[in-house]
């Protein structure tokens, strides 16, 4: 198993295969962005399933493709049944904001994924369109609908919680959410970027004593996936909500992921600058012992956690180049 100096396993390894997105939301990327990594630098998907293959080899069981929107990556279906059919592949999921999702939710089972993670701020379309800058509502509640038709179970709906943006909203998102059998996971706005920076920043905390008093919610053990959520759960456990807190009560001491962006760059945590380029190493073509080795030395690099905290303006980097 990948091990960092503090003791904590890396089994969960998040694959940007773009940086490109068809929204814009306010958090994310800013309005107006170009800068772009080439597509002539990107991983190409023979050097995305080495690098999941030694992964896998080390231990890592949990994988997830994400973007900027990973469905506009052409022939996503093909490399989804590349990595699936991994050994020691034990978990393949996909975040995406639903926007193409009806066109491919049915073929993305069928080639194997196992799980969808869905970014959802917003059910009303005024709002949505604030923060997203487009008139998505439409696709993306057909991009559901596709995705419960595909047989997709446990999927998940992430609300990034945005103060006086669509914290109003946060109720009827769990009502919708039990009303379909989706998981919610209400996220705070980690400070990435000049976009994010910009938001006032939304404690999570009463937001969840209310919502266990309202929907009689209590904690559980549960787990759904790799990520750092905190699930709770109705009393009929027919439901199940997740808190991802970075800010509040942060999870540093357990995390367990690393992320590699489009263009082949590890990072080790959203707080900090440590990078670990594996693309030299793919040109190369190194042999996968030294890969290996490279692996393992870039996880040492793993800091103790993040400083959004201490300090909130530290990075300008924006999200979609790192990878959800």
């Amino acid at each position: 198993m990948l091990q960092d100096t503090y003791g904590r396993t890396v089994d969960y390894l998040r694959i940007s295969i773009t940086d490109r997105c068809d929204l814009r939301c306010t958090y994310c990327i800013p309005k107006g962005f170009t800068e772009f990594e080439k597509p002539s630098h990107w991983l190409n998907f023979d050097e995305i399933e080495r690098v999941v293959t030694q992964f896998a080899a080390l231990g890592t069981k949990r994988f997830r493709l994400t973007g900027g929107e990973p469905l506009l990556r052409k022939n996503i279906v093909n490399l989804v049944q590349r990595l699936k059919a991994i050994d020691g592949v034990e978990d393949l999921s996909l975040s995406t904001n639903a926007t193409q999702l009806e066109h491919y939710a049915y073929d993305l089972k069928q080639a194997g994924l196992d799980r969808l993670n869905i970014s959802l701020d917003s059910l009303s379309q005024d709002n949505l369109h604030k923060i997203t800058g487009s008139d998505a509502q439409a696709k993306i509640m057909r991009g559901l609908k596709a995705a419960k038709n595909a047989g997709f179970k446990k999927t998940k709906i992430n609300m990034v919680a945005l103060a006086g943006i669509n914290e109003h909203e946060i109720e009827r998102m769990v009502a919708f959410c039990i009303e379909n059998s989706f998981i919610l996971r209400l996220i705070e706005l980690m400070p990435m970027g000049s976009t994010a920076q910009r938001h006032q920043y939304l404690n999570l905390q009463p937001i969840i004593e209310k919502l266990s008093k309202t929907f009689q919610l209590h904690p559980t053990e549960q787990t759904y996936g790799g990520g750092p959520a905190r699930y709770w759960q109705n009393k009929e456990e027919t439901f199940l909500m997740g808190y991802i807190t970075p800010l509040s009560q942060h999870f540093c001491q357990t995390c367990n992921r690393v992320r590699l962006s489009v263009d082949g760059t590890l990072y080790m945590c959203l707080g900090h600058e440590y990078q670990y380029a594996l693309t030299p190493l793919l040109k190369a073509q190194v042999t996968d012992q030294d890969l290996q080795q490279a692996i393992k030395h870039a996880i040492q690099l793993k800091p103790l956690k993040h400083e959004f905290i201490e300090k909130p303006k530290k990075l300008i980097r924006v999200m979609s180049m790192t990878g959800g």
